[in-house]
């Protein structure tokens, strides 16, 4: 009764446009609240875990280094990346599925979806190139990683984000929708949707495909060879006190790059044959739930300097 009602809302909606609606976790009154407190506190948790990270590094010039430089931009993607998601996702629970969502807002989400969660990838492996350069490279580091080469790279990682998102973008937005037009995820991403399509579909299944390469699996090889050249230098290291300070400062970029990595291409570096809406659900709540969440708690619990500067600016805000 509830998805026909829903459909007839679409039906009399199509007159000025393709409206969806995304699939409920859960039609049981009572964990429907559970769901929306969890989901929400969350994204408060990544908002202020990334706030804080941002504006202690610039609030403080003794953080302005290349490290806390792109440390900095990812906080902001993050922040991006989850209020893009998000409030609708709240908005779609509180309204238990029935929230209607029209194709121009589903394709603004998609678009900045791709534009900062390739970007975060690509700066991901910005990131280790920087860790490499600090350790194999150490008495050239400040003059390889001048500032005009960090702005060059977060602008080419941006850049690379867009030219991704704004082709496959239009591509899907200019699909033919014929109904039910029931999302089954809990955003607009771009299987779920494509799936909706009453048209052949492998031209964007193919342009899905490629964005899985050059937005996990290109940058995730160039991490391997930096962390592999890493690897050789820090067993080359005689100090055992500097071979513990060189993994301390990478192991928290692992975490971060696996858990990334990991959840997207089980979604994009797959054929489409295979996709599981199910599964589709519950791998993308990693990445836009968890991740955003655990990045800077990953940072600040293992960068012992950065912790210094948290501790040492709660000091002076207290006295």
């Amino acid at each position: 009764m509830r998805s026909q009602i829903l459909t007839g809302r679409i039906a009399e909606n199509q007159t000025g446009g393709v409206y969806f609606h995304f699939q409920p976790f859960s039609t049981d009154p009572a964990v429907v609240p559970l769901i929306f407190v969890a989901l929400l506190l969350l994204y408060l948790g990544s908002l202020v875990g990334n706030m804080t990270i941002g504006l202690t590094i610039w609030r403080d010039p003794s953080l302005h280094t290349p490290m806390y430089f792109f440390l900095f931009v990812l906080a902001m993607l993050e922040i991006g990346y989850s209020t893009n998601i998000a409030p609708l996702t709240l908005a779609s629970i509180f309204s238990m599925g029935q929230m209607l969502i029209s194709l121009p807002t589903c394709g603004a989400q998609m678009f900045f979806f791709i534009l900062l969660g390739g970007s975060d990838c690509v700066l991901l492996a910005v990131m280790a190139y920087d860790r490499y350069v600090a350790i194999c490279h150490p008495l050239h580091y400040s003059l390889i990683m001048s500032r005009q080469l960090c702005g060059q790279m977060t602008l080419g990682s941006l850049g690379l984000g867009f030219l991704l998102s704004l082709p496959l973008t239009i591509l899907i937005c200019h699909l033919p929708f014929c109904g039910p037009n029931e999302i089954y995820h809990f955003f607009c991403d771009m299987p779920a949707v494509t799936r909706l399509a009453c048209a052949d579909t492998h031209v964007h299944e193919a342009a899905l495909y490629v964005l899985g390469v050059a937005a996990v699996a290109i940058p995730f090889l160039l991490i391997c060879l930096s962390y592999g050249c890493i690897v050789a230098a820090i067993l080359r290291m005689n100090s055992a006190e500097g071979k513990c300070r060189a993994f301390s400062t990478c192991s928290s970029h692992l975490i971060v790059v696996l858990l990334q990595y990991g959840s997207c291409a089980l979604i994009y570096l797959r054929p489409s044959s295979s996709y599981s809406p199910e599964e589709g659900r519950g791998v993308s709540a990693v990445y836009t739930f968890i991740t955003p969440v655990l990045n800077p708690l990953v940072y600040s619990m293992r960068n012992e300097l950065f912790k210094g500067h948290i501790k040492f600016g709660k000091e002076k805000n207290h006295c």
